[in-house]
């Protein structure tokens, strides 16, 4: 995966073999990505590159995470159960991801057209960054360790692919991840498990 942010505008994620081929994603939506990522430097976010993707933050915290595919490219929030949605336009990740979180695009004249829109949800998001506000915990839910969920985050087959899992299997990863006792290390394992956990397998299955 990329760690250079100007390599994401111009080649790609690195995280398959259509990286800087004209036929990576990011070339075909090449003019919305760009324009997304200066609303995001207009808002004041701070800029870096995150699981292979550029990630833009405010007050330490992960605000929104760029990506893109075949049929459209998105900006997706984090601490989404956080955001108000007034004009309605945020979308699931997928059948099994829990929240609203991402503002989907067809074309790349959507941006301009929404870019007030855009900046206002950003904004949303900032302010509970600098108030220091978390999504409450649902009923049920697993303390998921900090690595994980930003990797769910920002990873939407991922996020699927993990929640549509047994309550037993998740929690094998929770205690896998959990039990290390570095970040890196833990970030080490997610990647490590990523292809089990989309194969529906637990931390211990073969």
């Amino acid at each position: 995966m990329i760690t250079d942010i100007e390599e994401y505008f111009t080649k790609g994620c690195g995280r398959c073999a259509r990286f800087a081929t004209p036929d990576c994603s990011t070339r075909q939506w090449a003019e919305g990505l760009n324009t997304l990522r200066r609303i995001c430097l207009d808002a004041g976010l701070a800029e870096a590159v995150k699981w292979g993707h550029p990630c833009y933050m405010h007050a330490g915290r992960n605000i929104a995470i760029i990506g893109a595919f075949r049929g459209d490219f998105r900006i997706s929030f984090f601490n989404a159960a956080l955001m108000r949605d007034p004009d309605g336009i945020l979308e699931k990740q997928g059948p099994n991801a829990r929240h609203r979180d991402m503002i989907r695009f067809t074309t790349n004249a959507q941006v301009p057209e929404m870019e007030q829109v855009i900046l206002s949800y950003l904004k949303e998001a900032m302010g509970y960054a600098d108030a220091g506000i978390k999504p409450p915990k649902e009923e049920g839910d697993m303390e998921l360790p900090d690595e994980l969920v930003e990797a769910l985050d920002a990873d939407p087959e991922l996020a699927e692919a993990f929640h549509g899992l047994t309550p037993g299997r998740q929690k094998s990863y929770v205690i896998n991840i959990g039990s290390a006792k570095a970040a890196a290390t833990r970030r080490a394992r997610i990647v490590k498990f990523r292809e089990k956990i989309l194969a529906g397998k637990g931390a211990m299955e073969r």
